[in-house]
């Protein structure tokens, strides 16, 4: 079996894959001051809770945006499964001709989800990661990462209005009914839900006009559902992309 992590800011989600069959999705938080033995007792346990055989584990690959964590995590898997973790960054192979002025910038979970879509979907192809922010890559129909575009994420925006808005509630990120809000619950969702979808919207015609080519939209991350059904354009919702990524990136480098 196949472990493949993706180490975000907010959360850690861990990935099981027997062949190309995913098996399990888990999530945890990210405590980036844990030591190497708490992730290990934290891994373990996760592993006895789901009826996974830590044993079965033969390989294992790790995404990460949080270089604190990283070498711990890998050092705990070590100890809970055996094995030597691959870690997505420079020397690995992961398909993606990345043709930014500087492919070492672009952070590993982008690299990561541009493989998985790139295989999975047609192309020239949309890419939308909603986390801590709202990134938008365009892959063209030779398979190069063109470049993209990076905003502010959704929860960063409204923790942004709500906390310097004295007299501004925090809400639930829900769509409302309607764009003209009637009260200030629904005006804020209006502004940062619709608002969003409405950004996103317009960045994926001017991305198309640029490349001169309609693309597929792929969306991932977890902010993504609240936000997709209020895009008037097709996009496909895929939560496991950035795992499907790394189950691809470590077969082109095992």
């Amino acid at each position: 079996m196949l472990l493949t992590i993706d180490v975000g800011n907010t959360n850690i989600k861990l990935g099981i894959y027997d062949g190309d069959e995913l098996h399990r999705i888990i999530k945890i938080s990210t405590d980036s001051h844990k030591t190497a033995d708490e992730i290990a007792v934290d891994l373990y346990t996760l592993l006895q809770v789901y009826s996974v055989d830590a044993y079965a584990i033969d390989g294992c690959i790790i995404c990460s945006v949080v270089p604190r964590i990283t070498n711990r995590l890998k050092a705990a898997v070590k100890s809970v499964t055996g094995v030597d973790a691959l870690i997505v960054g420079p020397g690995i192979k992961t398909g993606v001709n990345i043709c930014i002025d500087d492919p070492a910038t672009l952070g590993a979970d982008l690299v990561v989800a541009c493989a998985a879509a790139q295989s999975m979907f047609s192309i020239p192809c949309i890419v939308i990661s909603m986390g801590t922010a709202t990134a938008m890559f365009a892959i063209d129909e030779n398979k190069r990462m063109l470049g993209g575009t990076i905003a502010p994420g959704v929860s960063i925006s409204l923790d942004a209005l709500t906390s310097h808005g004295a007299l501004l509630p925090a809400i639930s990120l829900t769509a409302p009914k309607n764009v003209i809000g009637k009260n200030t619950d629904d005006s804020i969702r209006a502004g940062v839900v619709l608002g969003t979808a409405c950004m996103i919207d317009g960045m994926i015609n001017k991305i198309e006009e640029e490349i001169g080519q309609k693309c597929s939209v792929v969306a991932t991350g977890g902010i993504a559902p609240m936000i997709v059904n209020s895009c008037t354009h097709d996009i496909i919702l895929k939560d496991d992309l950035i795992l499907e990524g790394l189950r691809i990136i470590y077969e082109k480098n095992s």
